[in-house]
């Protein structure tokens, strides 16, 4: 090809190119859940529990119907539209914008117009557009409920399906049992590679927490008992969650007095104003310093 040719192309790429137009970044938000009811099982479905559904509405001008928000969906799917017409949007997926609000919420609206038995696998991210504060029901509260295996997946007709059946069976090979902490809101006991461990997603502002859960651990008083120790915390989606392995072969229904106890310290802690000591200053920075993966 001579090199005039190849100006030529060149240029007529660069043309084409510039004439396509370029997506708009979607501005990162830190808390993309905050005022929503659900903001800490949303975040713990996202991050921390393996099988999760959440039955949440859309207002009035999206419809008001009944949709489930859950964990995952086959294939890393972005949304599902089941055989019988139930709508799934999931939060575990590989499109990550810098606001998980708004990319659920196209997910869903996109879900919406699927027909019945297709999934969504969306290309690139969204555009800046509505989010679920816009999209949900404010006044619904959403139904959140723990799963041992992704049955939610099929219908009732699909469920005498043996092929179907056999695929959640399998799925299921992968999930790490976990619990919801009874009389605890949004602490989620789990077990893996035979250990026992609770994370507890906290609602408060990050920094405020981390101040509060200083002074109790500074003060020796962050194990939940003897033998379960604090063992590190991590942020997800503006919140924190802080982690404890438990001794061996504790149960969730063994944590229940254990937590709220840890509650009640910590409550005190967050209503105590007192800037941080040098023992509280130095409990925080090794807190913070040894987030956990987990």
């Amino acid at each position: 090809m001579s090199k005039k040719k190849r100006q030529q192309r060149k240029a007529a790429s660069g043309a084409a190119t510039s004439s396509a137009p370029e997506k708009k970044p979607i501005p990162f938000v830190p808390r993309p859940f905050a005022g929503l009811a659900a903001e800490e099982d949303l975040v713990a479905m996202a991050q921390i529990i393996p099988a999760a559904t959440a039955r949440v509405r859309l207002n009035e001008e999206h419809g008001g119907q009944e949709v489930q928000i859950v964990t995952l969906l086959p294939e890393l799917a972005q949304g599902m539209k089941r055989a019988d017409g139930e709508v799934l949007v999931a939060l575990q997926t590989t499109m990550h914008s810098g606001d998980a609000s708004r990319d659920v919420a196209a997910a869903l609206l996109s879900t919406l117009e699927l027909e019945e038995g297709k999934g969504l696998m969306m290309e690139g991210l969204p555009e800046p557009g509505e989010r679920l504060q816009d999209v949900l029901d404010p006044d619904f509260e959403p139904q959140v409920s723990v799963r041992e295996s992704f049955d939610f997946w099929l219908s009732e007709d699909q469920k005498d399906d043996a092929n179907a059946v056999r695929a959640i069976e399998d799925a299921k090979d992968e999930i790490a049992p976990t619990v919801p902490v009874p009389g605890v809101e949004h602490a989620y006991w789990c077990r893996m590679n035979g250990k026992e461990f609770v994370r507890w997603v906290r609602g408060e502002d990050e920094d405020s927490f981390f101040n509060a859960f200083a002074k109790v651990h500074a003060a020796r008083e962050s194990a939940l008992e003897e033998g379960a120790d604090f063992i590190g915390a991590f942020r997800a989606l503006g919140l924190a969650i802080p982690v404890w392995e438990l001794n061996r072969g504790t149960e969730a229904e063994e944590l229940t007095k254990p937590l709220q106890r840890l509650g009640e310290r910590l409550d005190a802690a967050l209503a105590d104003d007192a800037p941080l000591d040098a023992a509280a200053r130095r409990a925080k920075a090794g807190i913070i310093s040894r987030q956990v993966n987990l």
